[in-house]
């Protein structure tokens, strides 16, 4: 009978918070409309594929073999001519300017110096202010000349050693293929952060919180009932966003649904956890919601999302092992993109775990003090 009880308080709180989110059109949108437009604006927006690269060009030589190297250049989608002369000046003028970021310049023989089977050169430049475009462009261009280079040899010379390369996994290197999985992951965890935290503080503000206090509820069934509510919404938010990463986007699912839902429930947990942490620092819902974007920001910094864990100094990787956004996402990239199985995904999964009890369980005991 104690159970029973139990059960039926803290379903009672489940089915206020419900009839509270129905009720609050503000609220309605929050849950259900922003996480669309978040991933589809991420969606495209977050992408680190270069095309149509602004390209000017500088051709000395004039002839068929250097109009042939421009027309493989922008052949491709990598790269637009926007702009022709034959003085170098333009093209620094350009290059100052932020134009272009990428200059040719074809100096003259290269025709000759083609055909002889001696090499020619051709120089390129590049705008380095963004360096990660750059750097992808370089590739780019890189590749397409040496190809017109080996193409266009009177006596072509075979390579000592042949190259054949293959990407696993993400055949095209799509960008996007990377990045909407790890937008679920963020998306998700920015809902539960923001419902969990500004819901509790909601009730604090209103004064409702206090008449909770006084009733029948025990602190353990207060928690329960406060985070059972958007930890369902926030499955319910995967589930949508996962709909639409899958049928508008086209994002290949290699693995199993089954353990993504899995690992979510973890996940959800450490979310839960620290956004009821952050009811307890917060009296009112506008220091909740500067709250949750101060822990938010860094750790979509940290959590390999934005930048590769890898490239981070040694003293930050062992630092993101406390982050559950960064298991979370090596999980959900490697079930999308790799099919991965628990075999594989162990180490991040008992992570999650002990991280979800963890929090949860320091923010509920913190909670509770706070009512006592």
């Amino acid at each position: 009978m104690r159970i029973a009880d139990h059960r039926s308080r803290v379903l009672e709180i489940v089915r206020k918070e419900f009839i509270q989110v129905r009720r609050d059109p503000r609220l309605l949108r929050l849950v259900l409309v922003a996480p669309m437009i978040q991933l589809i604006v991420f969606g495209y927006a977050v992408s680190t594929d270069v095309r149509h690269t602004k390209t000017f060009v500088v051709d000395h030589d004039r002839t068929q073999a250097s109009r042939s190297l421009v027309e493989a250049l922008t052949g491709s989608d990598y790269f637009d001519v926007v702009g022709t002369s034959d003085r170098p000046a333009d093209l620094v003028r350009a290059l100052d300017h932020a134009d272009v970021i990428m200059g040719m310049e074809i100096p003259r023989g290269f025709a000759a110096d083609l055909a002889s089977g001696t090499g020619a050169s051709v120089q390129l430049l590049f705008d380095g202010t963004n360096s990660n475009v750059a750097g992808i462009a370089r590739g780019y261009a890189e590749q397409i000349v040496q190809g017109f280079g080996v193409n266009t040899l009177s006596t072509p010379i075979s390579p000592p050693v042949e190259l054949r390369e293959r990407a696993w996994y993400n055949p095209d290197l799509a960008s996007r293929n990377y990045n909407v999985p790890g937008v679920i992951g963020t998306v998700t965890l920015l809902m539960c952060l923001l419902l969990t935290s500004l819901a509790v503080v909601r009730e604090r503000e209103m004064g409702t919180l206090e008449q909770l206090m006084v009733s029948p509820l025990s602190p353990g069934e207060l928690i329960a009932g406060k985070t059972i509510p958007f930890g369902l919404i926030g499955l319910l938010d995967l589930v949508l966003v996962t709909s639409v990463a899958l049928l508008w986007f086209g994002i290949p699912l290699q693995g199993s649904l089954f353990l993504l839902f899995g690992a979510s429930v973890f996940f959800l947990m450490s979310a839960l956890g620290i956004g009821l942490l952050i009811s307890t620092l917060s009296s009112t819902q506008q220091e909740a919601f500067m709250l949750t974007f101060l822990i938010l920001m860094p750790m979509l910094l940290l959590a390999g999302f934005m930048f590769p864990v890898s490239s981070m100094p040694e003293f930050f990787q062992w630092a993101t092992l406390l982050i559950p956004l960064r298991h979370f996402l090596e999980i959900i990239r490697g079930i999308f993109l790799k099919g991965a199985g628990l075999e594989s995904l162990w180490p991040q999964f008992l992570s999650l775990v002990v991280m979800g009890v963890g929090v949860l369980a320091f923010a509920a005991s913190r909670f509770s003090k706070r009512m006592a």
